[in-house]
């Protein structure tokens, strides 16, 4: 029985030691790690700033803006910025909490979400007509921003978008809360040990085909816990993101496109059904295309093979020629 608490005892010691060595490690990794510096510029848009890096020369053509898809960086769209740079302006940006942009208190709506889009490319110095390109969830993001300023949306690019009607249609289980999961991710991205996982284990936004610059700048995002908390506050607003996209059901005669993967992470082909929502999409306008891309949900855009035939529809619909 002695020997039982004894061990308990030091077992307890032990765990506890540990504990201090890992948060002594965070702390200093903290404490060691310089300030990211973002790849583009932070604009004041009311109280807080958003991150915005756009990329070519302006013209009488069209900008294309892209609209991440649900927490997803603008760094993560590289190729699709590169493919464009030479015959298109092309503004990226970060949604507010999400890599370098900062937190915000207000809703997480489609249409507060598309008037601070708004503003930051006025404050930016960006002008219309826009092409407005969105993936996954910012596909639903785009339809709502035409919808705010039809005056100013030259077309719009739907790349494996989400279709307000998904969950329902495709009958997929309802996602259990991962509040818990996220506060936990940056409180521990807050003291410094989530940062260090990702270094000894890679970022989870790791993509082979990226250039080492781009991937080595994800792992800005895990030096506090805001791109979490940015994340989480994203997620409870879902139900207001569907039923705002759902009220867009007609944008006349606007060049549309659409984008669709041909299969699932796994490589087998995605559901029929999945393909009959991307068609309902392109159907929002008479002058819309669906087009199914060899690749699943992230490699439709992530690989420089994929995002060359994206950006060079892109670029035909802005009345241009593809760079050689």
């Amino acid at each position: 029985m002695k020997i039982l608490k004894k061990m308990v005892k030091w077992g307890s010691r032990a765990i506890a030691l540990l504990l201090a060595l890992v948060l002594l490690a965070g702390l200093l990794y903290r404490l060691g790690t310089p300030a990211p510096k973002p790849p583009g510029e932070l604009v004041d848009v009311g109280g807080f700033k958003l991150h915005i890096n756009p990329a070519g020369e302006k013209s009488k053509r069209p900008t294309v803006v892209i609209e991440t898809g649900q927490a997803l960086p603008s760094e993560h769209y590289h190729w699709l910025s590169e493919g464009l740079k030479d015959s298109l302006r092309v503004v990226r940006y970060d949604r507010a909490g999400i890599a370098y942009s900062d937190l915000s208190r207000t809703p997480r709506d489609p249409k507060n979400i598309a008037r601070e889009l708004h503003t930051l490319l006025e404050r930016a110095g960006e002008s219309p007509p826009y092409i407005m390109v969105g993936h996954s969830f910012g596909g639903l993001f785009i339809r709502v921003f035409a919808q705010q300023y039809p005056d100013e949306v030259a077309g719009l690019v739907f790349i494996d978008s989400s279709h307000p009607d998904q969950r329902q249609r495709l009958q997929l289980p309802k996602q259990p809360d991962p509040s818990l999961l996220l506060n936990t991710a940056a409180f521990l991205a807050d003291i410094g040990v989530l940062g260090i996982f990702d270094r000894l284990n890679g970022s989870i936004l790791y993509v082979e085909d990226f250039p080492a610059e781009v991937n080595d700048r994800f792992y800005d995002y895990t030096l506090n816990g805001k791109y979490y908390r940015g994340y989480r506050n994203e997620i409870q607003w879902e139900t207001s993101v569907y039923d705002q996209a759902r009220e867009t059901t007609n944008f006349g005669d606007l060049p549309l496109r659409v984008f669709t993967a041909g299969k699932k992470y796994s490589g087998t082909p995605v559901r029929p059904e999945w393909i009959q929502l991307q068609r309902e999409i392109s159907e929002l306008s008479s002058n819309g295309r669906h087009i199914v891309i060899d690749g699943h949900h992230n490699s439709i855009y992530s690989t420089r093979e994929n995002a060359d035939v994206i950006c060079g529809e892109i670029i035909k619909l802005a009345g241009g020629n593809p760079a050689r």
